[in-house]
């Protein structure tokens, strides 16, 4: 029996009288023909196949897994040892694939710390800018050791059309004495270079008067999984797992942006993968994308990560900190039953 993937519930149709929508079951015009991208089809004859634009807007190309710190709080396990860089051909490969998706507007270099390989990085801003894309950078400002050194290392960046630099400046990577974040924001800055920080403090807890019943609640922006649910979950509040049925944070079913990394993972959430770019080009994986075929992804969608637990009778604990927290452990406990969507298990604490 024939049936369409969610994403495809409308349609838009078009003939030489009339151009609107028509719901799947509705009957249209004999005269009508639906186009959708290149592929041309009479609505009373058999729909074998509908291709519809892909909308992703954003790429986040994790360069390396390696860096320099090893955070509380990183949700991808980086470290020193962490393996996994991309090699500059594989950076061509990628962009000659992005180039083909019309809807992208950006993309960001992230790592760990990218400027670890900064050769590498520089080329790949190039490469971003010749095709047309806004090119930004993550970093947690280590070689910003003097804003003059700071302007030594931004000037190539600038000169291949860096369009943004976003700088950690929180205690998970510096104390205030010893802060060579300042010196990056001050450099971005003399440069031209549009420039922001980010703060994510260690989480507290708080009381937030717009909550219901005053619970407490947990505050500082840090994430529940990877390195911050071994170190930094314990005493913090926390909420009976049924509660959590929704994925509050991630457009699953039409996502915008996805994060790229070494190994050719596109990750729709770090540690989700939903293909594999070295294997298919990114633009036929989102043209192919059926987000409730996906074992994970379309359970999360369907009823969040309860949902997950429910489906698969993880065993899991009573309460968790919040939803990524419960997803998070989740995964864990499905690693080798999926092990090609819950990818790479480095990002889980598995070497």
């Amino acid at each position: 029996m024939f049936s369409l993937p969610h994403a495809f519930k409308r349609l838009l149709f078009s003939s030489v009288y009339s151009c609107g929508e028509l719901e799947i079951g509705e009957s249209a015009p004999q005269s009508a023909n639906v186009t959708l991208c290149s592929l041309t089809f009479n609505p009373y004859l058999f729909i074998y196949r509908i291709e519809l634009p892909c909308m992703l807007t954003g790429i986040h190309i994790l360069l390396t897994y390696a860096c320099n710190f090893e955070c509380d709080h990183c949700f991808l396990y980086c470290s020193p040892k962490s393996v996994g860089t991309f090699l500059l051909q594989q950076l061509r490969t990628l962009f000659e694939d992005a180039e083909r998706i019309t809807s992208l507007e950006q993309v960001y270099f992230e790592g760990g710390e990218p400027f670890l390989y900064f050769p590498l990085l520089v080329e790949g801003v190039r490469m971003a800018h010749a095709i047309g894309l806004k090119a930004g950078v993550v970093t947690n400002g280590y070689w910003a050791t003097s804003v003059e050194d700071a302007a030594l290392w931004l000037a190539p960046l600038s000169q291949a059309n860096l369009y943004d630099l976003s700088v950690s400046d929180d205690s998970f990577h510096y104390e205030d004495q010893l802060n060579p974040a300042k010196a990056a924001v001050e450099a971005a800055e003399m440069a031209g270079i549009p420039v922001s920080t980010i703060c994510i403090e260690k989480p507290t807890v708080k009381t937030d008067k717009d909550q219901e019943k005053g619970e407490p609640v947990v505050g500082g922006g840090c994430m529940f999984r990877g390195r911050a649910v071994e170190n930094l979950a314990t005493g913090l509040p926390q909420r009976l797992w049924h509660h959590f049925n929704q994925c509050p944070y991630e457009d699953l079913e039409d996502p915008k942006r996805v994060h790229i990394d070494p190994f050719g993972n596109v990750h729709v959430c770090q540690g989700i993968s939903i293909g594999n770019v070295w294997e298919t080009p990114l633009y036929q994986l989102f043209e192919e994308y059926d987000p409730y075929a996906h074992p994970v992804v379309g359970q999360l969608i369907r009823g969040g990560p309860a949902q997950l637990l429910r489906e698969y009778k993880v065993d899991h604990d009573d309460v968790y900190v919040d939803a990524c927290h419960c997803c998070y452990c989740g995964r864990l406990e499905l690693l080798d039953r999926f092990p090609q969507y819950l990818t790479p298990k480095q990002v889980y604490g598995k070497n």
